[in-house]
């Protein structure tokens, strides 16, 4: 799951394997369930007010906690995200 300011907008599928592992198993029990309605809803809201990752510039005011495979997209100079 992917949240901007706690909306999720998008997920990404798990391979089959990994539904079988035990402790990805109980960490996702022990979250929040979302449909695919509230994922839809969030990224509408995101796209009309221009904040959507995929599609808008974001300023991104703690980078040190992006993922190491999205921090390539970070440009620090002007703390957005592209």
């Amino acid at each position: 799951m992917f949240f901007l300011n706690d909306v999720p907008f998008t997920f990404d599928d798990l391979p089959v394997g990994y539904l079988y592992d035990q402790e990805i198993v109980r960490e996702a029990y022990s979250n929040k369930d979302y449909s695919v309605e509230d994922i839809y809803k969030g990224s509408n809201y995101l796209i009309l007010e221009n904040c959507h990752p995929c599609f808008d510039d974001i300023e991104i005011l703690n980078p040190e906690n992006l993922p190491e495979e999205i921090q390539s997209f970070y440009n620090g100079e002007e703390d957005l995200l592209r």
